[in-house]
């Protein structure tokens, strides 16, 4: 566990200290990507992990308490955020299936290419 709260507190500073455009909890789990390549890491943080995985519901505790605490905002917004959200995740897998799309073209005339060199 320490392993990954030295990795977020790192990320965190460096997001702060270069004034990076993203929060630094995202900085700390690159930090993290590239430390699990690390036995001395990876072994503790695997441990960890399934810890963590083996308890996943309680961290769904909190988010069901907040929900109940905020029911009348659910009864008032529920159906506009149902909707964003719909339109948000579309809008997400549409990105996803163009760029694929244009990234699968582009590697096939690549092997295209090479083939038609040898």
């Amino acid at each position: 566990m320490a392993w990954l709260l030295v990795l977020q507190l790192a990320g965190e500073a460096l997001a702060r200290l270069l004034n990076l455009p993203f929060p630094g909890p995202v900085v700390g789990m690159l930090l993290l990507v590239v430390a699990l390549g690390v036995p001395l890491v990876r072994e503790p943080v695997q441990a960890t992990a399934r810890f963590l995985l083996s308890h996943l519901s309680l961290l769904f505790v909190p988010v069901g308490v907040g929900v109940i605490t905020h029911l009348d905002l659910l009864r008032n917004y529920g159906l506009k955020l149902m909707l964003v959200i719909a339109l948000s995740t579309w809008a997400g897998m549409a990105v996803t299936v163009l760029l694929v799309r244009v990234l699968m073209r582009d590697q096939f005339a690549g092997n295209q290419k090479e083939s038609g060199d040898a």
